[in-house]
This record gives C-alpha cells, sequence and structure tokens, in this order.
C-alpha cells in the first residue's frame, strides 16, 4: 500500500472509516451492536461491583470518572485508567465500564475516565483532561501499586500522549507500569484530511502537536512501564500501519514494547471482549498488572 500523503481524500476516507473493515457485519449494524455491547456490559458491571461514579476530577461537565473498586481495604490496589475511543467525538464514561469484570475481581480497580468530546472539547482540552485524571486519581488513591493506562481507537491516542507528559506540570510522579493501546491513531495529520475532522476542526499544527509518534522520548529513569499496541486483524491497512510504526518508534527510544495483532477480531470487538476473563487482550493485561 502506498504513503498516506499519496492517497485520495476518498481513499483516506475509507482507511479512517473503522466499521467499513468490520469482518461481522454492515457498517451501521456494528456501530449500532458496538454501542449496545458496551452500554450492556457496563451496566452488568455497575449491578455486580462496588462503584463510586460520576467522580469529579476538574471543573468541566466532562471532567468526571466512575470507579469500580475491588475489595481491598488499603487501597493497596493497581488502578487501570480506561480510556474511551469514538473518534474524540462520540461515546463517554457511561458506556465505558465493561471491562472491569474481570479486573476488579482479580483485585484490580478500574477508572473509567470522561473528557469532553467534541465539538465541545478540542484536542488541547481533551489531552489535558485525561492527564488532569491520572493526576487528581493518584492523590486521591495515594496507597495505589501503580498505573496503567488502556485506550481504545482515539482513547489509545489519549493514553500515549499521557506517555509523554511533563509531570511537573501536575505536580505529581505517577508510577505508570503499563500502556494498552488498542486500535489506535498516532499520528493525526492524516485525520486532519478526513471527515472525522468536521467536528473536531483540529490544524494541522494542533495534529502535529497532539501525535503520540512526534513526542516520543525515552522513557523516564527508572520507569518499568511495559507498552502493549495492539491491533485487530480486520483493522483497517492504515490502522496498521500507525500501529506498527509507533511500536517501532516506542522500540527505538528504549521503551519495553511489544505489537499484537489480535486475530479474528475487528475495530471494534476487539475491546468489546474485554468483558470476558478468557479473551487473550483481558489475560495479557492481567499479567503484565500482576508481573509488575
Amino acid at each position: 500500500m502506498g504513503r498516506w500523503q499519496d492517497m485520495t481524500d476518498e481513499e483516506l476516507d475509507r482507511q479512517y472509516s473503522p466499521s467499513r473493515w468490520s469482518h461481522r457485519m454492515e457498517k451501521d449494524a456494528v456501530i449500532e451492536a458496538h454501542v449496545r455491547e458496551l452500554a450492556e456490559g457496563t451496566r452488568r458491571a455497575q449491578d455486580t461491583l462496588q462503584t463510586r461514579l460520576h467522580v469529579p476530577y476538574g471543573d468541566s461537565d466532562g471532567e468526571k470518572l466512575d470507579m469500580y473498586l475491588p475489595t481491598e481495604p488499603s487501597g493497596a490496589f493497581p488502578l487501570l485508567l480506561y480510556i474511551h475511543g469514538g473518534y474524540w467525538q462520540f461515546l463517554s464514561k457511561e458506556v465505558s465500564g465493561f471491562a472491569a469484570p474481570p479486573l476488579v475481581t482479580r483485585g484490580v480497580a478500574v477508572a473509567a475516565v470522561g473528557y469532553d468530546v467534541a465539538p465541545k472539547g478540542c484536542m488541547d482540552a481533551m489531552v489535558a483532561q485525561v492527564r488532569r485524571s491520572v493526576a487528581f486519581l493518584v492523590q486521591q488513591y495515594p496507597a495505589i501499586s501503580g498505573v496503567f493506562l488502556c485506550g481504545h481507537s482515539a482513547g489509545a491516542h489519549l493514553a500515549a500522549m499521557v506517555l509523554s507528559t511533563d509531570w511537573g506540570e501536575y505536580g505529581v510522579s505517577p508510577d505508570i507500569r503499563g500502556a494498552f493501546l488498542v486500535s489506535g491513531v498516532y499520528d493525526l495529520e492524516p485525520i486532519t484530511h478526513t471527515y472525522v475532522n468536521s467536528p473536531l476542526r483540529m490544524s494541522r499544527e494542533a495534529a502535529w502537536t497532539h501525535s503520540p509518534i512526534l513526542r516520543v522520548t525515552a522513557p523516564p529513569a527508572g520507569t518499568a512501564c511495559e507498552v502493549l499496541v495492539a491491533v485487530a486483524q480486520h483493522d483497517s491497512p492504515e490502522f496498521h500501519r500507525q500501529s506498527r510504526e509507533y511500536f517501532q518508534a516506542l522500540r527505538s527510544a528504549g521503551w519495553t514494547v511489544s505489537l499484537l495483532d489480535i486475530a479474528d477480531t475487528d475495530h471494534f470487538d476487539v475491546i468489546e471482549k474485554l468483558s470476558q476473563g478468557s479473551y487473550i487482550l483481558t489475560q495479557v493485561i492481567l499479567n503484565v498488572i500482576t508481573r509488575a
């Protein structure tokens, strides 16, 4: 496949339309099924787990998170932040608790992070909000035994931006021990040439500023952070390229990083299946957390 710069706008739109690449169902049906699956999974989690819902981590209406907590009275649990996808303009924390049950039952706290999606939120604001949520949580739960990030699609982009944070600005030093980046976008410039950018109104300069692949530095001294870059078998060639190139950039900079192509999944069920304890990605996440 040629470079994205050589593609027509129509081809770029197709490459960055994940629903058009599903092997399971038509594009509208796969999105409807995705939202239904996330909502039902979140409802099950909230019905069965100890929760703290709509916890504000900032002043904006969108700056709230939902906590799914293990029964560990000391608070010395590992904490995983889940950052939802939806192309920075769709979905919310209200449908982001679906992955909690298999983790919480193994003693891992899960925070489903909300942020102001477009058109209300711009890229600058969303990146800052997610970073603020990390700072808030490490202050709120000082006994936690490590922070882990998990993001899907646009959420993988935001999680990757967390890895390039200057924490001095936030007054904390979070012990980030793992990041699980699923079907993400790490170079935003192609997005500026697609329909996705209509509500985002992202300039080329903003795309450069907030492209994780352009922000990769050596891992902080003494860090033991493991990064997993995962992509679905039935993601588009551009999503595969983005994942592969970001993985290579991290490896070249000295990060502990692996790349996982998950068979028989598309852009949507690759994350939906985190509600299942036996799913390969759930198992990988639990193994990394256990080792950390």
